[in-house]
């Protein structure tokens, strides 16, 4: 049975009198695990296919206006961004966690200590690297090996959007830690608001449309400024009018500047999952000297694949999200029980949403390619469905593994995810490729993508079956004097619930 008791008593969570923060906000230790999470994971969906809808429009108003070079361009600049982010989703992550064990266990204050540390430490690193980024911005191009005819344009647009740095990363680390406190709805409508903005801004800053001058590649990166800025401030006002609980008021702005134990373990477990994002894209980039190898035609299918493997890994991201923040929550609750059927559920909708996509893309791909201007006639073609073929599938034990992952990191567990991704995607993937090419050739590639999804589902099942990954609780790491004063208090949920702002 999916159902849960309803009492506050039974299933951890805030009693009804509770303060009306607690109420208002998804309570995700309690009711029907299928629903709650296929709910909350959808509008996490949402935001993801409009971020990667984003990334396409904007490329397309790009390469129709500005040419070749100008994307050539916008893409190391891509690379570069990528990268920094990194860093904002480790700590963003380990805030999240602590959000969602801290509303799981009804202690507000907790949640908002982490959001607090989390916002000053990113504010910190986003001026230092905003600063750092302009200054050492030509030779971070150089460095990338960046096409000469294409460096003045990459450097305008690098200078301009990462002045939008400190407004997307505050928006980011918001986004993420709503969801720990069980809202994926508001992050969807923030995310809504920042594309139509960034995506509609740029052909009138491009071109010069109405009062605007024409600022060409400037325009571009001006377009995503406006919209990070514009979406960062929206969030914030809309949080404080509707007071939401991962809100700061009063005293509790002190809480960004961090007690020592609280950063050392967002720190602990950020630095790892920064560095997971870090093997993620070294191996990508590894995948792509071998496949440039090839030639032209085959960069240019995998290029193409690539754009439609990205919309095949977002419901396994968006679940992976969703069942972090649940079992975060049912964790810091003590619903040990719920979090393995939390996992079940995530399980099956992966098998369910990814497998659809992964059907669509395989039995539709002529259709698809055609929309990237691959043609039957094009050499690209056959390549790519090959591509398809051979390694879309593999897509839906990713799927496992981010579910799987999702649930470990919500007891503060990085140091085995790291690992999985490390052995996975480097000797595994990039040794099965390089190994095999002299049988195979190119198959070999292809190949190598579900041979890595394998194998980090085998070892992410084995780390979640034998792990040590549910010994504690996060939240006991941080302060063990005031996880005691909690403990001592357990008896009382006013006392626990009570918001010191």
């Amino acid at each position: 049975m999916d159902d849960e008791p309803r009492t506050p008593e039974a299933s951890g969570a805030a009693p009804a009198g509770g303060p009306p923060h607690m109420r208002q906000q998804g309570n995700l230790t309690t009711g029907p695990i299928y629903r709650t999470l296929l709910f909350f994971a959808l509008p996490t969906l949402g935001s993801n296919v409009l971020q990667s809808l984003n990334a396409t429009v904007n490329t397309i108003w790009i390469g129709n206006f500005l040419g070749e070079t100008a994307l050539a361009a916008t893409s190391n600049t891509h690379i570069i961004m990528f990268l920094l982010f990194a860093g904002v989703f480790g700590f963003g992550m380990a805030g999240t966690i602590i959000v969602g064990q801290g509303f799981g266990r009804g202690d507000v204050e907790a949640a908002r200590r982490a959001v607090g540390t989390v916002m000053g430490m990113l504010i910190v690193f986003a001026l230092v690297v905003g600063v750092a980024g302009w200054v050492f911005a030509p030779d971070i191009l150089r460095l990338l090996a960046t096409p000469g005819e294409a460096e003045a344009l990459a450097l305008t647009y690098l200078r301009v959007v990462i002045l939008s740095f400190p407004a997307t990363i505050v928006m980011v680390a918001l986004m993420m830690t709503l969801r720990g406190s069980g809202d994926s709805m508001t992050p969807l409508w923030f995310m809504g608001l920042t594309v139509l903005l960034d995506a509609g801004l740029n052909p009138v800053f491009i071109l010069g449309l109405g009062p605007f001058p024409a600022m060409g590649i400037a325009g571009s990166a001006l377009a995503t400024v406006v919209g990070n800025i514009i979406g960062c401030a929206g969030m914030i006002a809309y949080i404080y009018w509707r007071d939401l609980p991962i809100r700061l008021r009063g005293s509790e702005f002190a809480y960004v500047i961090p007690s020592r134990s609280l950063m050392r373990v967002i720190l602990g477990k950020g630095l790892p999952m920064a560095a997971q994002m870090l093997v993620v894209s070294g191996s990508s980039i590894a995948m792509i000297g071998l496949i440039n190898r090839e030639g032209v035609d085959t960069a240019a299918a995998f290029g193409v694949v690539q754009q439609l493997w990205n919309y095949v890994q977002m419901p396994a991201m968006a679940i992976g999200a969703a069942v972090s923040a649940m079992a975060a929550q049912n964790i810091g609750a003590g619903r040990w029980d719920r979090v393995s059927r939390i996992t079940r559920a995530g399980f099956a909708f992966n098998l369910l949403l990814t497998g659809a996509v992964v059907a669509i893309i395989i039995f539709a791909d002529r259709a698809l390619l055609i929309l990237f201007d691959l043609g039957a006639e094009s050499p690209a073609t056959p390549i790519a469905e090959r591509i398809i073929l051979l390694g879309t599938w593999g897509f839906i034990l990713f799927g496992v593994t981010m579910v799987v992952l999702a649930t470990v990191r919500a007891n503060g567990a990085v140091i085995g995810p790291l690992l999985v991704f490390a052995v996975s995607l480097i000797p595994v993937r990039i040794g099965f490729a390089v190994l095999l090419y002299p049988s195979l050739g190119p198959d070999a590639y292809w190949w190598s993508f579900p041979a890595g999804s394998l194998m980090a589902a085998a070892l992410s099942l084995a780390y979640y079956r034998y792990g040590p990954w549910r010994e504690g609780a996060l939240l006991d790491e941080i302060e063990p004097d005031y996880a005691r004063e909690r403990t001592l208090a357990s008896g009382e949920h006013a006392g626990r619930l009570n918001p010191s702002g």
